[in-house]
Order: C-alpha cells, then structure tokens, then sequence
C-alpha cells in the first residue's frame, strides 16, 4: 500500500507545525544573519533586532515562531555580550587583550554562523532548536 499523499494546500508536515509558522520561525533565524551583513557584523545590534521585530509581531499568534524567534533573539544577545565582553578585555589591558580577542571573534562568529543556519533549516523543518551556550534572557 502507498502512503496517502498530503492535503494540497495545507502546508502541514509531520510534526504538525503550519507551512506559515516553519517559514517566519525560519526567518526569525535568518534575519540575525541578514542584520549582521547589513550592520556591525556578528555581535552588533542588526544581529538581535531582526528577531526581536519578529517575535514582536508573530508572539501572540504563532506559538511555534514565538518560541524559535526569542530563542534566536537570546542566542544573539548572548553573543553580543560575549563580542563586548571581548571589548573590555581588549581595553583593560591596552591592547594586549587583542591577542585573545582576535580568534575568540573568528571562533564565535563562525559558530555564530553554524548554529544560526542549523536553527533555520531545523525551524523549516518544524524542529524546536535550541542553540547551545545560551543564556535565556527574553522568557
């Protein structure tokens, strides 16, 4: 026997989350991503406003997109304050620091990167992630 095909239209996969909350859940993700290119770079503020506008406006109607974007949104204020955190280091010992600062910066922009495209595939996949070392700051 074959298995019977999906409703056209309905968008609905096996974890039953909407084709429509997979998709805003997926670009809560990547909007970080987007925010970076088009500001600072990882760390800076484009990283966490992008989520931050998505789980604004989808919060109270899409549970899914609700959750993945403060998850998105968490994990790139955690990085941010890592990147300062850096900062400091760099000045409070005048310049030194940026012998350690310079590949903390490439291990945790290319993690970055990593975590935040394996968040969106899985979204779009309607799989809960959770990005590792996060600190859950917006609940």
């Amino acid at each position: 026997m074959s298995e019977i095909p999906p409703i056209p239209g309905s968008g609905d996969t096996a974890s039953g989350v909407p084709a429509d909350q997979r998709q805003w859940a997926m670009f809560a993700h990547l909007s970080a991503v987007a925010g970076a290119i088009l500001t600072s770079g990882v760390g800076g503020w484009g990283t966490f406003l992008g989520p931050l506008i998505i789980w604004l406006l989808k919060k109270d109607t899409m549970p899914f997109v609700d959750d993945q974007a403060k998850e998105a949104l968490n994990f790139n204020i955690t990085v941010a304050i890592v990147f300062f955190a850096l900062w400091v280091l760099v000045f409070i010992t005048l310049g030194i620091g940026f012998l350690i600062a310079i590949p903390a910066w490439c291990v945790v922009g290319i993690a970055w990167l990593v975590f935040a495209i394996i968040a969106a595939v899985k979204s779009n996949d309607g799989i809960s992630y959770r990005y590792p070392f996060t600190l859950r700051l917006v609940k």
